[in-house]
């Protein structure tokens, strides 16, 4: 069992900055790949970013490419995710999530997920 709370969340300007946390309970987090995805109001739930166990892989969805880093501290039991040039297409509500095995970009794959942190970027 893995439980997870995510915080950062906030209102920025486009262009600007935010740092996600995602606090995980349990002894095992190290051994779970881990993703964030996002859902924006009347929309799907989409992939952001996944990162293996160890840190050592990590992908993104092509829309953040570039803007968006995901890195993990397993000795601390959180996942990251630096989000910088913010644009107002970011607005969404930002998940994180846990999976078995290796990183997925599909959120079905996943078994465990935190609650959310709202992310509003302005124009």
């Amino acid at each position: 069992q893995v439980q997870l709370v995510e915080s950062g969340g906030g209102l920025v300007q486009a262009g600007g900055s935010l740092r996600l946390s995602c606090a995980a309970s349990g002894r095992t987090f190290s051994t779970y790949p881990m993703g964030w995805f996002r859902q924006a109001p009347g929309k799907e739930r989409e992939f952001v970013a996944t990162i293996s166990w160890s840190g050592g892989n990590t992908y993104y969805a092509d829309s953040v490419k570039g803007r968006f880093t995901i890195s993990r501290d397993n000795a601390k039991n959180t996942l990251y995710l630096q989000m910088n040039s913010l644009k107002p297409e970011d607005t969404a509500v930002y998940y994180c999530a846990a999976r078995p095995y290796s990183t997925g970009r599909q959120s079905h794959e996943y078994d465990y997920w935190g609650q959310g942190t709202q992310v509003t970027v302005s124009s």
